[in-house]
């Protein structure tokens, strides 16, 4: 898993909400016993016109956007199944950040992304950031007037920076273990693997008591 420091990189828009995996991947590419080629899948059903080509009007195809490496849309992105292949169709298209809003329903707390997506991209190595609806508006104004605009995520700092005349920036919350996990590039595999020797220790120890 490639480590996450800072990332600089045009940001595309999505302005959907509740967007889920389906939506993401459909379930047709989901064939693949392998983790890769997923990528030319993304956003399918909107990327495409009925007879193959892309379709225009979806923004992430637009000229501006291409070789975009920063996603912002809106609330609960990634709801519905857990399928893995949604953060590798995500990630295989370049996307390596991916902003969304919370936001207050009644007494809820909409999220900006479901639970098992977000645990996902910390095991691939796909930072969220999760700012206020206002500040994601203002993030979708900005990009509206300034297509192709470029932005820094700076995962140290916590903060997205927009680059207009007079840098906007925004800070984030993460949780320190998911920040350090993206900061090491290390999934959970990779973490228990750096207490290896300790592991042989005790199976070693585990062994001999077994024996006896």
């Amino acid at each position: 898993m490639k480590a996450f420091s800072t990332h600089r990189g045009i940001v595309a828009p999505l302005d959907n909400a509740n967007v889920d995996t389906d939506q993401i991947i459909p379930k047709q590419f989901l064939k693949s016993i392998k983790r890769t080629g997923f990528g030319e899948a993304l956003f399918f059903d909107w990327r495409y016109l009925p007879d193959g080509r892309p379709n225009p009007e979806f923004p992430p195809n637009r000229p501006e956007f291409k070789g975009a490496s920063i996603l912002v849309t809106r609330n609960n992105f990634g709801c519905g199944s857990s399928r893995e292949h949604a953060v590798w169709a995500v990630m295989q298209y370049g996307f390596r950040v991916v902003i969304a809003p919370w936001r207050q329903q009644g007494d809820a707390r909409v999220p900006a992304f479901a639970d098992i997506f977000r645990n996902n991209c910390v095991q691939n190595g796909l930072l969220t950031v999760e700012l206020s609806e206002a500040e994601v508006e203002e993030i979708f104004q900005m990009v509206g007037r300034f297509p192709g605009l470029e932005a820094t995520v700076d995962l140290d700092e916590q903060r997205v920076v927009l680059h207009v005349q007079e840098e906007i920036s925004f800070h984030f919350q993460i949780d320190p273990g998911v920040k350090e996990h993206l900061r090491r590039g290390l999934d959970a595999i990779g973490l228990t693997l750096q207490h290896e020797a300790d592991i042989a220790t005790f199976e070693k120890s585990h062994d001999v008591q077994m024996a006896r």
